[in-house]
């Protein structure tokens, strides 16, 4: 559901098995799901109607007069998705909260209903389809729109590629029990394809798919499996006997897919070979899916064989993803700040807000470690809600004892900065807890190359927040940034850093940079200091504010609460 409402991702999920473009189902789903912003009939609802009409010919996303309500399919639908949700259909009545109404709106995103209640009401709903369309396949019956008949024979061919996973799966099942042969997983992808969609348009990437899939036809024999699996990721499943004959056949369809119509074409390769027979069909294509995914980013090889030390990375990602809701409710994620000093003072001027993940059983688990995947499956606004409710408790605890110079800066991830309802959480956590605004400061990676986010972030500005750019240095930034941003302060990122200290040159660039900084009327603060060196160089050319190993690690809160307390001489201060 990752980036899109009820509607969209059931709409999505079988858009491309009735051969439309998922591009303008999508938008028309926007349209059919729009009840569900307003509270009322649940998206899953009015997209079973649209997969009902694409399935049997009653949906045209370019005629919005061709209907699809109001047939016996809609009404089966809606009576068995009434009965599995208890008699509810409304967004408002399945979430208990409602969509519509800001507060409400930020209380869905902070308790996470939609990541708990909606999966299950999706499963429902494809269950409900897809139990219909089988039995649609086993029935002859003429679907009827006003006076229009509709030959048994299409209806037929529709449905059948519904189930075009399922069959390709049942055959490389038998394959499997079958074949006395090794066999291997072959999964593949067009590099860059979105750039020869955005090039070229969209009905050419379709010609290139349709291509690709006639290629395969010719090139599989009757005990080679094919399927494009989404987009332009395609699964070919194959026997052989040695790595060479294997390698064989992998740079025959990159021969025959070389190019389409003058436009080279690149492919990139996930190999897994059958080491278990008995394993699900679906880990081994996981394994070939981590192989492809190693291929995209091997500058030597554009054909990459599953190693076994991948298998620690699937688990990994298992474990967290099975593992992340849980740790949000039972408390495991866990605010730890890392002090900001003062060069000139020594002494305390704020902390960043990190999250650490302490499991019960498998005690810390590092951001390294589950970041990327929460970022990668959406679930880092949950973690966000969390640490921001967290960092502004923590403020009012500081402020509740008189100390009121010691803003928390807290990661506002891009997730966010995609739609306006984070603002919500964010105004919502400040008024709760009475504190200024100015108290709790946001780190936004660079956004120079982002329009939306872009945005997002001078709203924020406008607003009345505090903005830190976070990284500065580690990715595209340049000094026009320095010129267009709507920060109002810079944190120099550690390699940034490290790269500057290296040479008298980079030492040059960074005093210079750091004057400019000043001129702007932009604040500094450098990441990752680790050394007297360091230190010595910032404070001489005028970046007074650091963060690093030097002055202190990132501590849980309780230990960061009693050294800002003897930083501030207040050792002896009690909370009422």
């Amino acid at each position: 559901m990752q980036g899109f409402h009820c509607s969209q991702a059931l709409t999505g999920a079988f858009a491309e098995e009735f051969g439309y473009s998922l591009k303008n189902v999508m938008k028309i789903s926007t349209c059919f799901g729009g009840g569900m912003h307003r509270g009322e009939l649940c998206g899953c609802v009015t997209a079973a109607t649209m997969v009902f009409g694409m399935a049997f010919g009653l949906y045209d996303p370019q005629d919005k007069e061709l209907e699809s309500f109001g047939y016996k399919n809609a009404d089966e639908f809606f009576d068995r998705f009434r009965e599995r949700m208890g008699g509810k259909t409304l967004c408002r009545e399945i979430l208990g909260k409602d969509f519509s109404k800001p507060e409400e709106l930020a209380m869905i995103r902070r308790e996470g209903l939609v990541k708990k209640v909606c999966p299950h009401v999706l499963q429902a709903s494809i269950e409900i389809i897809e139990d219909m369309l089988k039995r649609q396949d086993e029935e002859v019956v003429y679907v009827r729109l006003d006076t229009s008949d509709f030959e048994v024979e299409k209806l037929q061919t529709v449905i059948k590629s519904v189930n075009r996973q399922n069959r390709f799966r049942s055959n490389v099942q038998d394959l499997l029990r079958s074949s006395d042969r090794k066999i291997g997983f072959i999964q593949f992808d067009v590099r860059r394809f979105k750039i020869i969609n955005d090039l070229y348009g969209e009905k050419f990437g379709d010609e290139v798919l349709f291509f690709i899939k006639d290629n395969l036809k010719e090139l599989c024999n009757d005990r080679q499996f094919f399927l494009n699996l989404r987009s332009d990721v395609f699964m070919v499943v194959t026997e052989y006997d040695d790595d060479k004959e294997l390698m064989d056949f992998i740079r025959e369809i990159e021969e025959v897919s070389a190019s389409f119509k003058d436009v080279k074409l690149q492919l990139a390769f996930g190999v897994y070979s059958v080491d278990d027979k008995d394993m699900e069909i679906r880990q081994m294509e996981d394994r070939a899916a981590m192989a492809r995914t190693a291929a995209k980013e091997n500058v030597v090889s554009n054909v990459v064989f599953y190693e076994e030390q991948f298998k620690e990375l699937l688990y990994t990602r298992k474990f967290i993803e099975e593992n992340m809701h849980t740790a949000v409710e039972e408390k495991q994620f866990k605010m730890y700040l890392q002090p900001k000093y003062s060069i000139s003072q020594n002494r305390i001027v704020g902390a960043e807000a990190l999250v650490r993940w302490i499991h019960p059983e498998r005690g810390m688990i590092y951001p390294n470690v589950f970041i990327p995947v929460i970022e990668e499956n959406g679930f880092i606004k949950m973690v966000d809600y969390y640490i921001w409710e967290e960092a502004s408790r923590f403020i009012k605890r500081c402020t509740d004892i008189g100390i009121e110079d010691c803003p928390v800066s807290v990661n506002v991830s891009r997730h966010h900065l995609r739609d306006t309802e984070f603002m919500y959480v964010l105004m919502d956590d400040i008024k709760k807890n009475q504190i200024e605004k100015k108290l709790l400061e946001l780190e936004i990676t660079e956004t120079a190359n982002d329009e939306q986010i872009g945005q997002a972030a001078m709203r924020l500005k406008l607003g009345g927040f505090t903005l830190l750019m976070d990284d500065f240095g580690s990715g595209y930034s340049s000094l026009n940034v320095l010129l267009e941003t709507p920060f109002d302060v810079i944190k120099l990122d550690k390699k940034f850093m490290d790269n500057m200290m290296a040479s008298d040159k980079g030492k040059l660039i960074l005093e210079h940079m750091v004057s400019m900084a000043h001129e702007l009327g932009l604040g500094l603060l450098a990441e990752g200091v680790e050394t007297k060196e360091q230190v010595e160089l910032l404070g001489k050319i005028g970046c007074d504010n650091v963060q690093g190993y030097y002055f202190a690690r990132p501590m849980p809160q309780e230990d960061f609460f009693a050294l800002l307390k003897k930083d501030r001489g207040m050792e002896d201060h009690f909370e009422s």
